[in-house]
């Protein structure tokens, strides 16, 4: 096989020669009193990267994060998504099974961290929006290990419970014996969650499809408020989209907010530099408007850094690889789940779509209380 064909079939496999990157902040000293802290895990999607001009959305979330925030009050875990790691990772990519490592990662650096009083806060793009909302389905059934708990072999068997039986009696006594059994996540915010979670090429994500079935995303007790951008443009059914779910004991917000564009505008994986970003600073500036309203810091010129534009260029759905896709329905066949955001109220989207476009529903606000309202379940 010649070196351009080797280096083609890694790009249609939406892999690269790079390790998983992952960023933390130190482990607290046992014992110490401490203030109450913010936990922040960020997961993101398929060959996501903090190389500076190519960060997505959440790497950009994680940055300003680190420069803003204070060590004593806010511990941060980023982690890339899938990554070519050479040919012997293959079946791992294949069948997504990495996913489920990197979900026992970041809840080992959660309950390592956590002490009653702290708050959580859960981001990802794309197939790290999968994984941070199955983490919150996880610690909503399980609880979370306590931090002198909080060993590899206990966090396996959390896994394993979560997996097979979490209702049973022997994840209940476990629960009861290792776990804080309640923990509020003040905040899920993600960017365009997709169910692909194997190999992204079409047709092959549903072969592995059954064997993710166990993952909780629906919203669970535990979730104060939950945010979503969706892609208004994108037709790629293995992009299929995952509006929020709900538990019917959930009374927590949520929000499901279209934007324009496609799967990789949404979370900001266009890879074009400042200029190229400024349709994906839109629902990136949207969130972070969300997590200042939390009361966590950000820099204070944050705005200033992302300039937004409307009618700049979308990446489409068609651009490089995007045209072996060729099975494509439009994202919504009945009335759009949730808001149009205003940037988007006069565009014609890739596929007619009837919305739901009423005052209440149309964002006219940025602050947080007035952008509010009860998630409806429709059905």
């Amino acid at each position: 096989m010649g070196i351009w064909r080797f280096t083609d079939m890694r790009r249609i496999l939406g892999l690269a020669d790079v390790a998983p990157i992952t960023a933390t902040t130190p482990l607290p000293k046992r014992g110490k009193t401490r203030p109450a802290m913010d936990h922040v895990i960020i997961l993101d999607g398929t060959l996501s990267s903090l190389t500076s001009g190519q960060e997505t959305n959440a790497g950009h979330t994680f940055r300003l994060l680190r420069e803003a925030g204070s060590a004593s009050r806010l511990s941060l875990f980023y982690e890339a998504g899938i990554q070519w790691k050479g040919w012997s990772s293959l079946p791992d990519i294949i069948t997504g099974a990495s996913i489920n490592d990197q979900i026992q990662r970041a809840y080992g650096f959660l309950a390592s961290r956590y002490r009653p009083g702290d708050r959580v806060f859960l981001f990802g793009y794309s197939r790290g929006g999968f994984a941070v909302r199955s983490l919150a389905g996880m610690i909503d059934r399980l609880g979370l290990l306590r931090a002198e708990e909080a060993t590899e072999r206990n966090i396996r068997q959390v896994f394993r419970h979560y997996r097979l039986a979490p209702n049973s009696d022997s994840a209940s006594a476990f629960r009861a014996a290792h776990c804080h059994t309640q923990v509020e996540i003040a905040m899920i915010g993600v960017w365009d969650t997709v169910k692909a979670l194997g190999l992204r090429l079409p047709l092959l994500w549903r072969l592995t499809e059954a064997e993710h079935a166990f993952h909780q995303l629906d919203l669970g007790p535990s979730v104060r408020y939950a945010a979503q951008a969706l892609a208004l443009d994108e037709t790629r059914v293995a992009f299929s989209p995952l509006p929020w779910q709900v538990l019917p004991d959930w009374n927590g917000l949520a929000e499901d907010t279209w934007f324009r564009g496609a799967h990789p505008d949404i979370g900001g994986q266009v890879h074009t530099g400042r200029q190229g970003r400024q349709l994906a600073n839109i629902p990136l500036v949207w969130m972070l408007e969300r997590v200042e309203a939390q009361g966590v810091p950000l820099p204070q010129d944050w705005r200033l850094r992302f300039p937004c534009d409307a009618s700049a260029r979308a990446v489409g759905t068609f651009d490089g690889w995007g045209k072996v896709f060729l099975i494509r329905s439009p994202r919504a066949n009945g009335p759009v789940k949730g808001r149009l955001h205003p940037t988007v109220r006069f565009h014609t989207p890739t596929r007619q779509i009837r919305r739901i476009d009423t005052p209440k529903q149309t964002e006219a606000s940025v602050r947080l209380a007035a952008l509010f309202s009860p998630f409806r379940r429709e059905g």
